[in-house]
């Protein structure tokens, strides 16, 4: 290993400098504000967890993104956080035990073993919000609502929103009765995106024509509002599910759209991503500019179950190493520059701190001045007065 070697850090890890810093910690306590102010409790939940309960429930789908350790004192496998998400049900259903809805936020550390193009890196600060014990339409919008709010919050300007429901693909999935092979074929093709890989597996898998015309219709409804139209046609024969889960999108539609006009929607039915443990609607926040979701999330209800205590739960997740990314400029000139020594310069410069203001005080034989260290004000003594002065 040569020297140069040393310094490298793993793929998908990275160190966070000045002033992504300092833009960091800034959002990180404008957003815990902002939840404080709607009602979540922060929580802090542990960086290792035993590997029994933190692959429990959602956490299934985790297991080849979690570093794995053996616990020194008991002998048993440890894992590392790579998703808040199940280690918060587990406090509602386990830990808590609250009766009625209960709202919860976090922003901690986690740690994947890889990263995908739908998480980005490997070591995000994820930042989000849970809303457990509550399963109507109000508890979604609540959430969708808060997810934008939060993107709004840190300098997002042309938002667009997509919005699916899991509960649709669910829905035809059963009335088609497809074995489990039939079925992950379908979803592979609908991932790919693929009208001819889908219209193969729909050939192969689906004998009932209405339901096969059904499948290769989810797969080009995608686009604007006017999507949940065409889905009322081509969905006019489906089960009853399919037309309350469309009924839900178009509610969602209309409450984002009174409060958040600006917002840019799209619609995807065919949306599989966390198909696994989403129960209902899911989304996703977008901004130009950037190759993935700056907020996604959705209804994962039950997801208690595991730890005993079934539950409805809905929620979103960002990171907030990304979302500081926003509006990171040139970082602001905001502080007062402070020689070395001077009759009474201790005195003034905490009466300054207390007061808020971030004074830099120089060092004996310091060559560097006030603008290498952001400051746009010179402290200086006048009339037996040590007073901040502008460059």
């Amino acid at each position: 290993m040569t020297i140069a070697d040393r310094w490298l850090l793993p793929d998908g890890m990275d160190e966070v400098l000045p002033p992504q810093a300092s833009r960091m910690e800034e959002l990180r306590r404008a957003l815990l504000d902002l939840y404080h102010r709607w009602g979540y409790d922060q929580v802090m939940p542990p960086p290792v967890e035993f590997l029994d309960s933190l692959l429990t429930g959602t956490g299934t789908d985790l297991d080849l993104q979690t570093f794995k350790l053996t616990d020194q004192l008991t002998g048993r496998m440890m894992g590392v956080s790579a998703d808040v998400t199940p280690q918060v049900a587990r406090m509602d259903a386990h830990s808590m035990k609250r009766q009625g809805p209960v709202r919860l936020c976090y922003c901690t550390n986690v740690l994947r073993a890889k990263a995908d193009q739908h998480q980005g890196g490997r070591s995000p600060v994820q930042v989000g919000v849970e809303l457990f014990g509550h399963a109507g339409l109000e508890a979604d919008l609540e959430i969708l609502h808060l997810a934008l709010a939060s993107l709004v919050a840190a300098g997002a300007g042309e938002i667009h929103l997509a919005l699916g429901h899991i509960g649709i693909y669910r829905s035809l999935v059963q009335a088609a009765g497809l074995a489990t092979e039939q079925e992950r074929a379908l979803f592979e093709a609908l991932e790919l995106k693929s009208p001819g890989a889908l219209a193969d597996r729909v050939a192969e898998c689906v004998s009932d024509p209405a339901l096969a015309g059904m499948f290769m219709a989810l797969g080009r409804l995608h686009g604007g509002p006017e999507v949940l139209d065409e889905a009322r046609e081509a969905f006019a024969e489906a089960p009853a599910a399919v037309g309350a889960a469309l009924d839900q999108l178009r509610a969602l539609h209309r409450g984002v759209q009174t409060r958040h006009p600006e917002v840019e929607p799209y619609f995807d039915l065919a949306e599989l991503r966390g198909y696994q443990y989403h129960t209902g609607m899911m989304f996703a926040a977008y901004v130009p500019g950037y190759g993935q979701a700056l907020a996604k999330g959705g209804r994962y209800d039950d997801t208690g179950r595991a730890f005993g205590r079934a539950r409805p739960a809905t929620g979103f997740s960002m990171d907030l190493k990304l979302l500081a990314t926003l509006a990171l400029g040139e970082p602001a000139h905001d502080g007062v520059w402070a020689p070395a020594e001077g009759a009474g310069l201790d005195e003034a410069i905490a009466a300054l701190r207390e007061r808020g203001e971030r004074v830099v005080q120089a060092l004996p034989g310091q060559r560097t001045g006030p603008e290498e260290h952001r400051c746009n004000r010179r402290l200086e003594r006048i009339d037996g007065r040590w007073e901040p002065r502008s460059l």
